[in-house]
């Protein structure tokens, strides 16, 4: 029982962003890689849900494709509940796997077919993975769906056009939730919309997992949402995980200086006299990244062995991290 029901082991992923063999021919140029995804590793038990945090382009939507089998991981691999899930998708037993783990995309408004109607996007994957003993039992049931997700039977005939991006994003989870999974990938579920909607959408997550005993992989840039819905953090840049630990320690005592640029740079109303380190330089080319630690043209601690070595996680009390000075107790 104590078994994560989903571990990430070593996982990377790399793509080719060479320019056109034409191009390369006539100019003599070299075929270029991004490891968007490089050595990551994580584990998640069963109810609990891990935040993915970090700047737009360390790869955490990358992440978020590659754990639901969407992207081939290029190394490592992905268990969920023993299996492996790259192998267990090629085989027989792919349908049953699919059945357990669902994503719920980041645009409400790209995700939905709009030339569908609600009920058809909602009863798809009821027809898909022969869920449904009689085609008359879609109706009953898409309206069960949509009540869970706070939505109602009647909205079912309507065309995603009409609906409001809170409830485009309630009609991607009724979708989700209708095969029943037990794990969903969140790829930043409530960063197209409005606060005050996000708010709704994001306790009714909540709500949801409570009810069904839901595990969560849960993308996002926003360390407020992070710290309303996840019980663990890890923390990415530039395709590495550089600390991973339980959310009120994470919060309440960061240990890389990374992490503590992300959490000095959130507005607190409270602390008006508060100094506050402005966030330094930019993100890397991911094309030629830094030797050594990615961070450290960027790191006010950086010395000699982080531009040549790169740091493995380490455990430093609750947290791991992946961090010379820290480890070193220079940070």
């Amino acid at each position: 029982m104590n078994e994560p029901l989903v571990a990430v082991k070593g996982l990377g992923r790399r793509f080719d962003v060479s320019a056109p063999w034409l191009k390369r021919w006539v100019e003599r140029l070299p075929r270029q890689f991004v490891q968007a995804v490089d050595g990551l590793d994580f584990s998640i038990q069963r109810g609990r849900t891990l935040a993915l945090v970090g700047e737009s382009g360390c790869g955490k939507s990358t992440v978020a494709r590659t754990v639901v089998g969407l992207m081939q991981p290029s190394q490592g691999e992905v268990r969920f509940d023993g299996q492996v899930v790259h192998q267990t998708l090629q085989s027989r037993h792919a349908q049953a796997l699919r059945r357990r783990l669902q994503m719920i995309f980041q645009d409400p408004y790209a995700s939905l077919n709009p030339r569908w109607q609600v009920r058809d996007i909602v009863a798809e994957p009821l027809r898909e993975h022969g869920l449904l003993a009689d085609p008359s039992d879609a109706v009953q049931r898409v309206g069960e769906l949509l009540a869970s997700v706070g939505l109602s039977a009647k909205d079912g005939p309507k065309f995603p056009h009409q609906f409001s991006g809170g409830q485009r994003q309630r009609i991607s989870i009724a979708r989700a939730l209708a095969t029943q999974p037990e794990f969903l990938v969140c790829d930043e579920p409530t960063s197209a919309l409005d606060v005050s909607v996000q708010a709704q959408v994001l306790n009714l997550m909540k709500d949801l997992q409570q009810e069904r005993q839901l595990t969560y992989l849960f993308i996002s840039h926003n360390l407020a949402v992070v710290h309303h819905m996840a019980d663990d953090v890890g923390v990415m840049y530039l395709g590495r995980m550089v600390e991973l630990a339980p959310k009120a320690v994470l919060f309440g005592s960061p240990r890389h200086p990374y992490t503590r640029m992300l959490l000095d740079a959130i507005p607190d109303v409270r602390a008006h006299a508060r100094v506050r380190a402005p966030v330094l330089g930019e993100v890397p080319n991911p094309v030629s990244p830094p030797a050594g630690c990615a961070f450290h043209p960027r790191c006010p601690l950086a010395q000699s062995r982080c531009r040549h070595e790169r740091p493995p996680m380490l455990w430093q009390g609750a947290n791991q991290v992946a961090c010379h000075a820290v480890a070193e107790g220079r940070g």
